[in-house]
């Protein structure tokens, strides 16, 4: 059985989803044949050398895991600055953007998924340059206050032009998700990053291909993730 979490946005003032976090780590490890973390696990990473008490706390609980389970991560659009280092200190395996994964006859395409968005275009344009390496090698040469006061201004624009785009354009674009699935040949999509967890089932090329969208982590959301298993999807809950 594989799992697959995204969007749990940890950080420091969110105690309560930190420690749901621990609980699914240590119930987990073990159990299932590997952990798939498809970005934003944190609300923002400002690079593998910051010395915050918080990072190093949740550094810990993954290299714990990953004593035990195969345990791989994705970048997302708030955790893009992990680097090899992260990788090192965690046991993860570093995803590319778009990672296929054979497992029991299926083939998995996993993204975070905001690459996926294509109608908004303004998010893309912003997505490319954050990507960049020249935006990388110039942020990891500011000092850790300046990289934080970056990310707390990153979120706050974020926010803001978030709540004035349509919902429609906030989502994923049907072709681009037909695109990549034909692409990659793949039977099953998962991601995450639109908080809109659902299954989809859609027809490709005359056959049949799935779509999971994974849970954002909120209190009021019991949905954590994704199980699969001989093809069988279940959310998991916490």
């Amino acid at each position: 059985m594989l799992l697959f979490l995204s969007d749990l946005h940890l950080a420091p003032r969110r105690p309560a989803l930190l420690a749901r976090f621990r609980v699914l780590l240590e119930e987990q490890a073990g159990r299932v044949e590997a952990l798939y973390i498809l970005g934003d696990l944190f609300d923002a990473w400002i690079g593998d050398d910051d010395p915050a008490p918080f990072a190093t706390e949740v550094k810990r609980l993954l290299k714990r895991f990953s004593e035990t389970t195969p345990l791989f991560f994705q970048r997302g659009n708030r955790d893009f600055m992990v680097g090899d280092r992260f990788s090192t200190e965690t046991g993860a395996r570093l995803l590319e953007d778009e990672a296929v994964v054979e497992h029991q006859g299926l083939r998995l395409l996993l993204m975070h998924g905001d690459q996926l968005c294509t109608d908004d275009i303004e998010y893309q344009q912003v997505r490319a340059q954050l990507r960049s390496p020249q935006f990388r090698q110039q942020a990891l040469a500011l000092s850790i206050p300046e990289r934080r006061a970056l990310a707390a201004e990153y979120r706050r624009r974020s926010g803001e032009s978030l709540s004035l785009k349509p919902a429609d354009i906030t989502d994923v674009n049907p072709d681009t998700v037909r695109q990549a699935l034909e692409s990659h040949h793949a039977d099953l999509l998962i991601h995450g990053h639109t908080h809109r967890p659902a299954i989809h089932e859609l027809e490709i090329n005359g056959r049949t291909a799935r779509r999971v969208v994974l849970p954002d982590w909120r209190e009021e959301e019991p949905r954590c993730g994704v199980t699969l298993e001989h093809s069988r999807l279940e959310w998991l809950t916490l």
